[in-house]
């Protein structure tokens, strides 16, 4: 599968809770039927600090990224052309202002432990180093990066977000330049103690070293996941 994620800014004249309830109350229904849809999550911004990483961050500023999973780039694309899209556009223009659109290809590194109760949600934005290619990146991220931080302790899951598709607004294709996001990170914990714990621990150090080789920014935030359409599980590498 592969996953549309959308940087979602709210409109100034909206209100943070104005936002969260028509997205989740008013917008969510709607892109619910959207043809092809295999999963809809919305991840409503709690935290905006960079909290417990020394990197620097990129000057993003979201109120939400919401996740839609697709079998295929051509389901995602017929979804887009779709009737029941232009209901949802016509509706994001009412609450949403600034956006940024990419599509992506995931690597499950760690599946996330669904037993474990209630677990907090931090999403990061990549940007790669100027000077290499999209190709250099994944080697690294998906490589060595990704072995590294499978190590840190109290990880409940990680999914590494691969960017292959940009879009400004809501169908203006992008260029790096337009929107320099290159990986989209997610991972889970038990608490944000569990989450100061891991990135002071050992592997942290060795994956936070190597991410100074070929990563400029990450912009990190906590947020809180609301299951609009519930996906399917993707597997484990490997598995």
């Amino acid at each position: 599968m592969i996953v549309r994620m959308g940087l979602l800014t709210r409109r100034p004249e909206i209100s943070s809770a104005e936002f969260r309830h028509h997205w989740r109350e008013v917008h969510g229904p709607l892109a619910a039927r959207l043809p092809g849809l295999r999963g809809y999550h919305q991840n409503h911004v709690v935290d905006s600090r960079q909290l417990a990483i020394d990197h620097a961050r990129g000057s993003w500023s979201v109120d939400g990224i919401s996740e839609l999973w697709f079998d295929s780039l051509d389901d995602m694309n017929k979804a887009v052309s779709s009737e029941e899209y232009k209901a949802v556009a016509q509706d994001h223009h009412t609450f949403v202002g600034t956006t940024g659109l990419i599509t992506a290809v995931q690597n499950v590194v760690v599946p996330v432990d669904v037993t474990a109760g209630p677990l907090v949600k931090r999403m990061s934005i990549l940007s790669r180093k100027r000077g290499l290619t999209p190709d250099q990146f994944k080697h690294e991220w998906w490589g060595f990066h990704a072995e590294a931080v499978r190590k840190f302790p109290n990880l409940m899951g990680y999914t590494q977000n691969l960017v292959v598709e940009r879009s400004a607004g809501l169908g203006q294709p992008a260029s790096h330049d337009d929107l320099p996001i290159d990986g989209m990170v997610e991972m889970w914990f038990r608490s944000v103690a569990d989450i100061e714990t891991a990135f002071r621990s050992p592997a942290a150090e060795v994956s936070q070293t190597h991410a100074l080789s070929f990563i400029a920014e990450i912009t990190t935030f906590l947020v809180e996941t609301h299951e609009i359409v519930k996906a399917d599980p993707l597997p484990a590498v490997g598995a």
